[in-house]
């Protein structure tokens, strides 16, 4: 980073790299934005900045720990009154020991300076000791602090925010914010101390002769140029070096990983990869050397300013002594200062730059603290009731962002209480998503979802979570054992081994469990020490489990979930255990729930109570299997197209019915 401006083009791409990459490679994530920030600002900018990012620090510092905070900031402050008052001690002990007299004389002189010497650094050295435990008290309960409110902030957030990349983006960019906070206070505690102790030396020049402080300056003006000049090479070098580390990391993984394995050995793809591998790789030593040798020519120029300064400077405080502006003994405290304050001037350098990069990701922390409460989901409101006779849906229209058309568009249902409503269409018709206006998780962006009478607009938004089980289609594979797994279905609630048992029963469980070498503490996350993988269809089990769970769980206000949405729930399993868990979801009524299933198994909906059909965003049949079928109708030629699939009769000459999109009632 320099104090103007230094041109630094990408490096060239290797042609490995446009086949198999299109061109350099660049992280899209947040957390990427501010990669290498520093090395694109001029010194004095970032500098400008520092106190601000010393106060956010500070701040957020005294949430955590005042007493840490209080005792760092004294003990800095006071080594650097320490250091100044050592290089004064050191004065008069040489003023002492220079003097003419006898050595006893002499010695006696110098005593009390070498005490005031000896005790200054021993107590600098407690001071020392005290701002490490202190940073070290910090940077813990910083790290805590900041990760437990921007997990917070998340895990409140509206779903369409999660849904939005631009959200998304803050998101994984403030995620770092945590970390980089708890960087920060070791950054910030490293510049205070080198600011502290240029400013003693500073200070003591000016004592000592006005003229010494000119000379500070002189000497390590060249020095702060060159550490300024060299850390923007440094810069530069990592940017040049980044795109070739990605593309050779991702070959590297693609050798290394279990996902790729097969394909390579079956197609013989090691040796392609292999070549571009060392292709890349020699296009990356090229570019390193490169900027090693900009490098030698920076640092071999800094070093000539500096020497020449450092001459310079020697030459003016010779002149000074034997003109007697300045004692024998200044003289060497001086020097004693300058080369302190020279060999401090580029930790300072980096400890700015570091600090400077350290606390974009704790602004995107903060910013992301404002947009969090802005998109939350709200609480309080009215009160849904506990067994609604009817949810009706009211011209309720929804899009995506971004999406040009709306996945749901002016639908109006009503989904009578207590039975098993089917939601019927092709991939894209709107069913999961006015699944999800159904449990809450997104808002109606026209028309209304009422509860009996109560509209869910105006709902206590938390209370329709605690009233509705979701089985969704992307169920959470939780990375616990089994017995954490079930009791996610109603967290909030102290439950038995019982209530266990009677869910796993109900799901037929005991099949997976029988398996496990854990019982219900297995871990079920494969690459985990004790941890087992399971099939697609144990998950679903275990997700049936964990809805019959939460469903005749009371929360903690001695209310049962009235609302049970069943997305694709047997997906993953065999003929057999998929019509024994649609008979299981129907039976979820005798719990007094409303189901809302969502299959593409039309032999399942025609058990359905009522069935609706969604084409592109909009409804356009419902009623039972009966009526359905008995007109022509979207879903009995969906349904007759299901069913010629396990119709083995030759059909020479027979054409089957194709579903064709249609109209609205």
């Amino acid at each position: 980073m320099t104090s103007g401006s230094t041109a630094s083009a990408d490096p060239a791409v290797s042609d490995s790299e446009l086949l198999l990459f299109g061109g350099p490679m660049r992280y899209s994530h947040g957390w990427a934005k501010h990669e290498q920030a520093a090395g694109r600002l001029s010194f004095a900018a970032v500098a400008r900045q520092v106190p601000r990012f010393l106060l956010l620090a500070g701040r957020m510092s005294w949430t955590a720990s005042p007493r840490a905070l209080l005792v760092l900031v004294v003990s800095e402050v006071l080594r650097g009154i320490a250091a100044a008052a050592s290089l004064v001690a050191v004065n008069r002990v040489l003023a002492a020991l220079l003097a003419p007299g006898d050595v006893g004389q002499v010695m006696r002189a110098a005593v009390p300076a070498v005490a005031a010497a000896g005790t200054l650094a021993a107590g600098s050295a407690v001071l020392a000791v005290l701002s490490t435990w202190a940073t070290g008290r910090l940077q813990p309960a910083v790290f805590r602090l900041a990760t437990l409110e921007f997990l917070e902030v998340v895990s409140r957030s509206e779903l369409a925010a999660i849904e939005d990349p631009e959200f998304l983006a803050e998101v994984d960019s403030a995620r770092w914010g945590a970390m980089s906070l708890q960087n920060i206070i070791g950054q910030a505690t490293a510049v205070l101390t080198g600011a502290l102790s240029l400013v003693s030396v500073a200070g003591v020049l000016s004592v000592l002769n006005p003229l010494l402080l000119g000379m500070l300056v002189l000497i390590t003006a060249p020095r702060g140029w060159g550490a300024v000049v060299t850390a923007r090479r440094q810069y530069t070098s990592t940017r040049a070096m980044l795109q070739h580390n990605r593309a050779s990391t991702a070959i590297a993984d693609m050798l290394i990983h279990p996902y790729s394995a097969a394909e390579q050995r079956v197609h013989a793809a090691g040796p392609f990869l292999l070549h571009h591998y060392a292709r890349m790789s020699a296009a990356s030593v090229k570019e390193q050397s490169r900027l090693a040798r900009a490098r030698a020519t920076t640092d071999t120029l800094t070093a000539a300013l500096a020497g020449l300064a450092t001459a310079g400077a020697f030459a003016l405080l010779g002149w000074l002594v034997l003109d007697h502006a300045v004692p024998l003994a200044s003289a060497f405290t001086a020097v004693l200062a300058i080369r302190t304050g020279a060999a401090g001037i580029a930790g300072l350098v980096d400890r700015v730059n570091s600090l400077y990069e350290e606390s974009l990701f704790v602004r995107d922390l903060d910013r992301l603290r404002t947009e969090g409460h802005r998109r939350a989901i709200p609480t309080g409101g009215a009160l849904l009731p506990e067994n609604p006779k009817a949810i009706t849906v009211e011209d309720v229209t929804f899009t995506y962002p971004g999406k040009p058309a709306p996945a749901l568009d002016r639908v109006t249902l009503t989904i009578p209480g207590g039975q098993v409503t089917a939601l019927v269409g092709a991939n894209g018709s709107g069913k999961s998503t006015l699944a999800h206006l159904l449990c809450g998780v997104y808002q109606p962006q026209n028309g209304r979802i009422r509860w009996d009478g109560v509209d869910t607009a105006d709902a206590d938004r938390h209370q329709q979570f605690r009233s509705t089980v979701l089985l969704d289609q992307n169920y959470q594979r939780w990375a616990f054992t089994l017995e954490a797994n079930l009791l996610l279905g109603r967290p909030e609630v102290p439950l038995q081994q019982e209530q266990l048992d009677a869910s796993g029963d109900y799901a037929g469980l005991q099949r997976v469990l029988d398996g496990l070498p854990h019982g219900w503490r297995t871990l079920l996350a494969k690459g985990f020490e004790g941890g087992v993988n399971l099939s697609g269809g144990q998950w679903q089990t275990i997700a049936l489990a964990r809805t019959h769970l939460r469903l005749s769980t009371p929360d903690a206000d001695g209310r049962r979930p009235a609302l049970v949405v069943v997305d694709e729930p047997t997906s993953a399993l065999d003929p057999a255990a998929e019509i024994e868990a649609f008979e299981q979801i129907r039976r979820l009524r005798d719990l007094g729930a409303t189901i809302i299933l969502i299959t593409h198994r039309l032999a399942a909906t025609a058990k359905a109570d009522h069935i609706a059909v969604l084409d592109h965003g909009r409804l356009v049949e419902q009623g039972t299997h009966a009526q359905l079928m008995a007109d022509d109708t979207l879903y009995g030629r969906m349904y007759r197209l299901q069913a010629q699939q396990y119709d083995t009769t030759p059909a020479t000459g027979r054409i089957p019915d194709q579903p064709r999109p249609a109209t609205a009632p």
